[in-house]
């Protein structure tokens, strides 16, 4: 079994654990929260004895193997780093950090002590994304990425009443590109690799993070359009153009329905069945590869990991987003 810790107590780390009860060898062995009540309280519902306040006492315990970090971007490389020094492999949340100066140093980490770090990004280890990628030569000379991830925020009716809440901080390297804009960004450099230029626009909200954006790829041969947004929805599939057809995909952070619509005009179904909830595939994806000895996964790899960041970076740059992660 690979007892894992939790770090950080918040709804994505229960939809994870539930997700996770599928997953064989995975044992949920201890958890930190800033406060003793919460790490109680997420205890008790969980069944956990080993509860921790105090980083650096989590990290040098004999009582987990590994640890899933699902605190705010900005803590990300800190804690990921501290984990990795203690020889503890590292599930971290996506985007992986603040910047690629953080996942440069995390990776660097992650050799140096020769433990696993992986990206939790889910959508590219979803059946459905492998199927993405066993069939994109079907449609010929890809020539354009087309990809959509805008949903409204609840908390977006907070920011109007005056409340910022950690989803529109930039202290914790927040806001649509980073939460929604990235599961448009990761699949393409996953498909094909780093773009050779950027263009971005963005809406920079009063507090200092974008509520929406925009942002043109180019490729030798094609390009890629990509749209984001936390204050505005949209119910647009995404489309991968090929001289001989489309394959269109129902939603980009989940691929739950394939098809291609050739030029002829027949439409070849491809979605297959995923029997688990989303992030089940990252967590066995996590303990698989712990099992093998393996440092590495090779579809949520260290390059497209780092490159993704870069590719957020000159995003960033481009509509003047600063973190205060990039001024340390």
């Amino acid at each position: 079994m690979t007892r894992i810790g939790i770090v950080g107590t918040n709804w994505i780390t229960e939809r994870l654990l539930e997700a996770a009860s599928a997953v064989e060898n995975f044992e949920l062995a201890a958890v930190y929260s800033r406060t003793s009540e919460r790490a109680e309280e997420f205890g008790t519902k969980y069944g956990i004895t080993n509860l921790f306040t105090n980083l650096e006492e989590m990290a040098g315990s004999e009582e987990i193997d590994a640890v899933y970090i699902a605190t705010p971007n900005s803590y990300h490389a800190e804690q990921a780093i501290l984990f990795l020094q203690h020889g503890k492999h590292v599930l971290c949340e996506k985007p992986l950090a603040a910047n690629a100066k953080e996942v440069a140093r995390m990776i660097q980490a992650t050799k140096n002590h020769n433990v696993l770090l992986m990206e939790a990004m889910k959508s590219t280890l979803l059946p459905n994304f492998k199927v993405i990628q066993d069939h994109l030569h079907k449609i010929g000379p890809v020539r354009r990425y087309f990809a959509s991830y805008c949903q409204y925020s609840s908390r977006y009716d907070k920011y109007k009443e005056g409340i910022v809440l950690n989803a529109f901080n930039p202290n914790f390297a927040n806001g649509s590109l980073m939460d929604l804009g990235v599961y448009c960004l990761y699949p393409l450099v996953t498909l094909f690799g780093e773009p050779k230029e950027v263009k971005a626009t963005g809406l920079i909200l009063d507090s200092g993070v974008d509520g929406e954006g925009s942002v043109i790829l180019k490729y030798d041969d094609k390009d890629a359009v990509v749209m984001y947004s936390k204050i505005t929805n949209s119910f647009l599939p995404s489309e991968i153009q090929g001289e001989k057809g489309s394959m269109i995909i129902d939603k980009i952070h989940s691929a739950e329905k394939v098809e291609i619509h050739y030029n002829d005009g027949t439409i070849e179904p491809l979605t297959v069945e995923q029997s688990h909830p989303a992030m089940y595939y990252e967590v066995k994806e996590f303990i698989d590869l712990i099992k093998q000895q393996k440092m590495e996964s090779t579809t949520n790899s260290f390059e497209n990991s780092l490159t993704t960041m870069q590719v957020l970076d000159k995003v960033r740059k481009e509509i003047c987003l600063v973190f205060p992660n990039d001024l340390k």
